[in-house]
């Protein structure tokens, strides 16, 4: 008669790597000094960078991320400097 086989221990989960949630300001060009705050229960998301204060509100989702709302904040002020030209 045969050993009976053991189970194997189930594969590791790999952990999603985690997301930044200080950016690059654009208006004074310092390296990771704004800062990402969500608020999933009021829908609200705010950037605001610590050396010049310069900052965005907006509204989000429930699956909204930091980097998201830095990317419409980009966005934002492209559009701000193409109407501008």
């Amino acid at each position: 008669m045969g050993k009976r086989k053991s189970s194997a221990p189930p594969p590791a989960k790999k952990k999603a790597p985690k997301l930044d949630t200080t950016f690059d300001c654009p208006f004074c060009n310092r390296k990771k000094t704004c800062v990402a705050k969500l608020e999933p229960k009021l829908r609200v998301a705010r950037i605001e960078c610590r050396v010049c204060h310069a900052r965005y509100d907006c509204e989000i989702t429930p699956i909204s991320e930091p980097i998201d709302v830095y990317a419409e904040w980009i966005d934002k002020c492209e559009e701000e400097n193409d109407e501008d030209d």
